[in-house]
C-alpha cells in the first residue's frame, strides 16, 4: 500500500477503488428497468384484449356468420308467384268472360337444391376457418409485437447501465491523467461512448413508442395510448420434435383447412353445373270465376325450362366449376408447402436459439463479466490501456443484448409455430378436421 501511495496520491486512490467496487454491482446484474412505466403489461390479458377488440377478428367473424345464413336460403324453394287476372271472349257467343286466379311455383330438378345448400354448406366452414386462421395470425403478431417491446425495454435498462459504467470510467481517467498516469485521449474516448450511448437511447426511446403504437394499433387502441413495461420473458424449451409439429400443421391449421374447403366447395359446384344440363319445372294452379253463367273452372300447367343453349351457358359452367376445382387443388398444394416451410423454419431458429441462450447465460456472459472486473482493477493500476477497458465493457453489452435477443427470437418462433400448428404446443384451442 505504501509504494502504491507514493505513484498515486491519495485522492486518487479512493476515487478508484470507489470507482471498482460501485460499478461491480452494476456490472453483475444482468436484468432491471431503467424507465419508470404505467405498471406491468401481461401478455396473455392483451391477448384476451385483442380476441374481443381487433376490427379484422370481428370481420371474419362477420363473414362466417352472413356465410352461414345463406345455406338455407339457396335450400329454399323459390317464393311462389299469386297471380290474378280477368278473362274476356267475345269472338265466340255467348260472351265469356270472368276472373282468373291462381298460384304457381317454380321447382327446381331433383337434387339441385341440396347441392347449392352443400357448396353454401362448405363455403361457410371455409370462412369459418379463415376466421380462426385471422385470430392466430393476429395473436401470433401480437406476441411478435410484444416480444420485440420487451427486448427495447431490456436494451434500454442494459445501455443505460453502461451508461453508468462509462461514466465512472471518464473519472476514472480524469483523475488518472490529472496526475499523469493517463492519456488526455482516454477521457475523450469515454466521452465519445457516453455520446454514442445516448444517440442509441435515442434509437431506441424511438422503436419503444413504434412498438408501442403497433401494440395499440391491433387492440384497436388510440395509437398514443400509454402502455406499461412487459413481463419477463421465461424461454420455455421446444419439445415437440420436427414430425410431430408437421402433423398437427396438416391435421389443424385453420388456413391449410380454409383451402382443403375450397376444394371440397369447388367438387360440389362441379356437381351442381353438371345438374344444370337437368330441366327446372313450373307448376302452374289456376282457378275462373264466370258469374254471368254461374259456371266455375280450372287450369292446370306444367312447364319445362329446356336448357336450349347448353353449348354456350351450361357446359361452359361445367368447364368454370372444373377450373376452379383445379385452382383450388393447386391453392391447398401451395399452402400447404408454405406452411411446412413456415413450421420447419420456426423449428430451426427456435433450437438455434435454445444453444445459444445455454452458451450466452452460462459461458460468454460470466467469462465476459469477470474479464471486465479484472480490466477495471488493472486499468485502476495502470496494468492495462483505456481501449482493453472499454473493449471489456462493450464486450459484455453485445453479449447481454445477444441474450435477451436470442430469447425473444425464441418466444417470436414459438408464436409463429403456434399459428402455424392451429394453436397453442400444449394441444389447447385446437379445432379438429371436420
Amino acid at each position: 500500500m505504501n509504494s502504491l501511495s507514493n505513484r498515486f496520491p491519495e485522492k486518487v486512490i479512493r476515487i478508484l477503488i470507489s470507482s471498482i467496487f460501485g460499478l461491480i454491482p452494476l456490472v453483475i446484474t444482468v436484468s432491471g428497468s431503467a424507465v419508470a412505466d404505467e405498471g406491468q403489461l401481461s401478455l396473455s390479458v392483451l391477448v384476451d384484449e385483442l380476441v374481443a377488440r381487433s376490427p379484422e377478428i370481428k370481420a371474419a367473424r362477420h363473414r362466417w356468420e352472413s356465410a352461414k345464413a345463406v345455406v338455407p336460403q339457396v335450400q329454399t324453394l323459390p317464393d311462389p308467384r299469386l297471380q290474378l287476372g280477368y278473362q274476356r271472349m267475345p269472338m265466340v257467343p255467348p260472351v265469356v268472360e270472368g276472373v282468373i286466379y291462381g298460384v304457381g311455383q317454380d321447382i327446381p330438378f331433383p337434387g339441385k337444391l341440396k347441392l347449392r345448400g352443400e357448396v353454401a354448406q362448405q363455403e361457410a366452414e371455409r370462412l369459418e376457418q379463415e376466421y380462426l386462421a385471422a385470430r392466430l395470425r393476429l395473436v401470433a403478431a401480437l406476441k411478435q409485437v410484444y416480444f420485440d417491446l420487451h427486448f427495447v425495454h431490456k436494451s434500454i435498462a442494459i445501455v443505460e447501465r453502461n451508461k453508468a459504467l462509462l461514466t465512472q470510467f471518464e473519472k476514472t481517467a480524469k483523475a488518472r491523467y490529472s496526475v499523469g498516469q493517463a492519456a488526455q485521449q482516454d477521457v475523450f474516448r469515454a466521452q465519445v461512448e457516453i455520446s454514442r450511448v445516448l444517440d442509441r437511447l435515442a434509437v431506441l426511446d424511438q422503436q419503444k413508442e413504434s412498438l408501442h403504437a403497433a401494440i395499440n394499433r391491433l387492440l384497436n387502441r388510440p395509437p398514443d395510448g400509454p402502455l406499461g413495461t412487459p413481463e419477463e420473458v421465461h424461454s420455455t424449451l421446444l419439445t415437440l420434435p420436427l414430425q410431430e409439429l408437421n402433423r398437427r400443421a396438416n391435421e389443424f391449421s385453420p388456413a391449410l383447412l380454409a383451402t382443403a374447403k375450397s376444394i371440397d366447395r369447388s367438387e360440389r359446384s362441379v356437381s351442381l353445373a353438371k345438374r344444370q344440363y337437368y330441366p327446372d319445372f313450373d307448376v302452374t294452379a289456376l282457378g275462373i270465376r264466370n258469374d254471368k253463367i254461374n259456371d266455375n273452372g280450372y287450369q292446370i300447367m306444367v312447364g319445362i325450362k329446356i336448357p336450349l343453349f347448353y353449348e354456350t351457358k351450361q357446359k361452359q359452367g361445367v368447364h368454370e366449376a372444373v377450373a376452379n376445382l383445379e385452382g383450388a387443388r393447386e391453392d391447398f398444394a401451395a399452402a400447404r408447402q408454405d406452411l411446412l416451410f413456415q413450421v420447419k423454419d420456426g423449428f430451426v431458429q427456435a433450437q438455434r436459439a435454445e444453444r445459444l441462450i445455454t452458451i450466452l447465460r452460462d459461458a460468454i456472459i460470466p467469462q465476459a463479466t469477470l474479464a471486465l472486473q479484472a480490466a477495471q482493477a488493472s486499468y485502476a493500476v495502470g496494468k492495462v490501456d483505456f481501449l482493453t477497458l472499454l473493449n471489456s465493457l462493450l464486450t459484455l453489452q453485445d453479449s447481454q443484448l445477444e441474450l435477451h435477443s436470442e430469447m425473444v427470437n425464441h418466444e417470436k418462433a414459438l408464436a409463429r409455430l403456434e399459428s402455424a400448428t392451429g394453436g397453442l404446443l400444449d394441444g389447447s384451442e385446437r379445432k379438429p378436421r371436420s
